[in-house]
């Protein structure tokens, strides 16, 4: 095991869900909450746990991966994916919640479930642990994408 990969993993998947959360944390008293929100939305309390669980999660996935090694044959594809979705998950909640626009959030979170997708995809050629650790971020950005397009058409 490389304790400082894992570590940095780790350290680069928290400063996104960090990023994140200095433009969340505001709005959720604010602005989030006077918004019509469909029947299924979690509550309030659920989304840092469940955040802070998933970018733990994505980090090691993201270990698992680097762990084989840079010159290994898809690699660095794979982590560039990986940065990529993650650079969108960071994006999303500046946009929803510090533009406080839903229309673009959801633009935003369908091209990050897309780039998840594709992580899995690339993940699953190096590292099938690495590839499944990422099913449950998928599952909840799915859920995620429902309930932001659900929000824009409640609130248009």
């Amino acid at each position: 095991m490389n304790w400082t990969k894992l570590l940095a993993s780790i350290a680069a998947c928290q400063l996104a869900g960090f990023v994140g959360s200095l433009f969340t944390r505001p709005a959720i008293p604010s602005w989030y909450a006077q918004l019509q929100k469909p029947w299924f939305a979690p509550p309030n309390w659920l989304f840092a746990p469940m955040w802070i669980s998933l970018y733990l999660l994505m980090a090691v996935a993201a270990y698992l991966v680097w762990h084989k090694g840079l010159g290994s044959k898809g690699v660095g594809t794979a982590l560039a994916v990986f940065l990529f979705q993650l650079l969108l998950n960071a994006l999303w909640s500046p946009v929803f919640f510090g533009l406080r626009s839903p229309l673009a959030g959801a633009v935003v979170i369908v091209v990050l479930w897309l780039a998840i997708l594709a992580t899995i995809i690339v993940f699953a050629k190096i590292s099938w642990p690495a590839a499944w650790l990422l099913v449950p971020y998928i599952l909840w950005v799915s859920l995620a994408t429902v309930l932001n397009i659900s929000i824009y058409f409640l609130n248009r």
